[in-house]
């Protein structure tokens, strides 16, 4: 099964491909997508969407997994994320791609084992359970390698 997790953002969209067979999952493919800060949001939300497009077309994941907006005093950037998310999501919509969704808690629950760990601990597991060289650059493709994990690990009980 291959598994897309998406860390959603404006400036930066993270993704991670990874293929789960039976107890094992191996990367396949992850970086970021990128847009300038001086662009306006219509522009910056449509390189996104097209950036997401190409790449569901290109490599079709079996699911999608994304992380759940997550509030916290910036109400501002919130609102542009899910500006980010929505796009992302009606990508998935339509290329006929399931979607799941996992609070940033869940992600460092199946990921660390601890709901409450910061982002070096989330990237040094990314690193181990995949056996990667390096821990992926910038946070964010690590942050999706972490989503796509979190739905292998999730799958049993879903």
């Amino acid at each position: 099964m291959l598994i897309l997790g998406i860390d959603p953002g404006t400036a930066i969209v993270g993704y991670g491909l990874i293929e789960k067979q039976g107890h094992k999952i191996t990367p396949v493919s992850y970086s970021c997508w990128r847009t300038k800060s001086d662009m306006p949001m219509t522009e910056r939300l449509l390189i996104i969407y097209e950036s997401l497009d190409n790449f569901l077309r290109e490599s079709p994941p079996d699911v999608m997994a994304v992380e759940e907006l997550f509030f916290n005093r910036n109400t501002t950037t919130a609102l542009t994320v899910g500006q980010a998310r929505g796009v992302i999501l009606l990508a998935a919509a339509k290329n006929n791609i399931e979607v799941f969704e996992y609070t940033p808690l869940q992600v460092k629950q199946a990921v660390v084992g601890y709901g409450k760990a910061d982002k070096k601990q989330v990237q040094f597991m990314v690193r181990a359970l995949l056996a990667l060289k390096e821990t992926p650059k910038p946070d964010d493709t690590a942050d999706a390698l972490a989503i796509a994990i979190c739905h292998a690990h999730s799958m049993r009980r879903i």
